[in-house]
């Protein structure tokens, strides 16, 4: 298969290799490109390679909404400085879009944009930016209205969180007050039948065990556990949280009050679960500076 100019341009902006050895791998795989990433890797020639086992748990998360579908999308880098970068921000809007068009965080990574995958584009940003990068995760949602929020926004429609909350009826005001209400209360899921049953047994045994250290009656220490583990629901799911708007109301009763039924919601704050390297300042600016 004859090499052309535009394939090792190709390759080496998704690989950072040197022209001589994209052109290499390119002839060594006979002109297979997914092939040829690989052997630039195996021969430690990709730039874009050894960045990738550096900790991305800076980035943005960004949503999308059309009619009744929304979708939010986290895309990590290493450090704030990316985030704030707008050729970052452009991609990471791209991404939001076209994942309105997939159900998978793996068929997003695969969908093509403007001729090159996800995948291809995020590792020719990382050669280009110099930091690791990584497409996460995404989050759909769909429902006769579809509201969205965005805290602490770097950009329109992306910044550190991003809540999108499906309703079964237009009330963009409501929907609004609900999307901040998750961003800043955080619930786990929005009711008890869809909380983590493991989570559930988990407290409620920590619960017991702090109730028994009480001493009290065994019928005395049934209705603390059960008193404590409703506090302890009302807490984590949204329906039972008391609702920032008006504390004396749950989100269930608010949205009664509004005449709509809150059918999910999505909630992604960047980075979380991530764990992260503790660095000064100073050496994140060195890091960076030093590419």
């Amino acid at each position: 298969m004859a090499i052309t100019a535009s394939m090792v341009k190709e390759l080496r902006e998704a690989t950072g290799a040197g022209m001589m050895d994209a052109k290499k791998a390119l002839i060594e795989t006979e002109g297979d490109f997914d092939a040829a990433v690989d052997w630039l890797r195996t021969k430690g020639l990709s730039k874009a390679a050894k960045k990738s086992g550096r900790i991305a748990a800076e980035g943005l998360v960004a949503v999308s909404v059309v009619g009744g579908s929304g979708v939010a999308v986290e895309v990590n880098s290493e450090t704030d400085f990316v985030a704030k970068n707008d050729d970052f921000q452009k991609m990471v809007s791209s991404f939001a879009k076209a994942a309105l068009s997939v159900d998978s965080v793996e068929d997003l990574a695969a969908i093509k944009i403007d001729g090159k995958s996800v995948t291809e584009t995020l590792t020719s940003k990382i050669a280009t930016i110099g930091e690791n990068m990584s497409l996460r995760r995404m989050g759909k949602i769909s429902g006769a209205s579809v509201q969205s929020y965005v805290h602490n926004a770097a950009a329109t429609d992306m910044g550190k969180i991003g809540v999108l909350v499906a309703m079964s009826a237009e009330n963009d005001t409501f929907g609004r007050q609900v999307a901040m209400h998750i961003a800043a209360a955080h619930p786990q899921s929005l009711r008890e039948s869809d909380l983590d049953p493991a989570l559930v047994e988990r407290e409620k045994s920590i619960l017991t065990e702090q109730a028994r250290e009480t001493g009290k009656p065994d019928a005395v220490i049934e209705k603390m556990i059960a008193g404590r583990m409703k506090k302890f629901l009302g807490e984590v799911t949204l329906l039972g949280q008391a609702f920032v708007i008006n504390p004396d109301l749950t989100v269930a009763q608010a949205a009664e009050e509004a005449g709509v039924e809150i059918t999910g919601f999505v909630r992604y704050e960047v980075g979380e679960g991530i764990e992260k390297k503790e660095e000064d300042f100073a050496a994140e600016v060195a890091k960076a500076a030093q590419g």
